[in-house]
């Protein structure tokens, strides 16, 4: 385990209007503000796009995404880690449920997908870290790097 501690800074009330793209509508609001750390929770509707729902293969490296798409309104709760990568830009790890008809899809929202109607963000900024996303060459992901402990 890696870990590093931080205090909450600045707390962002969001709503996303129909036809935003999630994550990149809360990413350039990250970087608009000058969040570069932080941690999101999304509810609201979701109109389409793809998530992804896992490896094809467990045991490959670099994973080959599994992207489910999403076709019509659902409902969305969800929750992600906001961190820069090596050039500095926040990206926006978030995961969520997707629910419509008694049908509920689970998976990372990192391809995109839009709002429908109105998505609401809680958007709280975490200060005094050096947390960073670093790409790995064994699994080919951009992994959250928590750096030291700034207490």
């Amino acid at each position: 385990m890696k870990w590093c501690e931080g205090h909450i800074g600045r707390v962002f009330v969001i709503r996303l209007e129909d036809g935003d793209v999630v994550p990149e509508c809360i990413e350039d609001f990250a970087r608009e503000k000058g969040v570069s750390v932080g941690h999101a929770v999304l509810i609201g509707g979701i109109g389409g796009g793809r998530v992804v729902v896992g490896p094809r293969d467990s045991n490959e490296r670099p994973p080959d995404p599994m992207l489910f798409p999403v076709d019509g309104a659902h409902e969305v709760v969800g929750v992600g880690v906001l961190a820069p990568k090596e050039d500095g830009k926040p990206v926006l790890h978030i995961h969520a449920a997707l629910g419509r008809s008694g049908q509920t899809v689970t998976g990372c929202l990192r391809p995109g997908v839009t709002t429908w109607l109105v998505g609401e963000v809680i958007l709280y900024e975490i200060l005094g870290t050096q947390a960073a996303r670093v790409m790995d060459g064994k699994s080919g992901l951009a992994l959250l790097e928590p750096g030291t402990n700034q207490t």
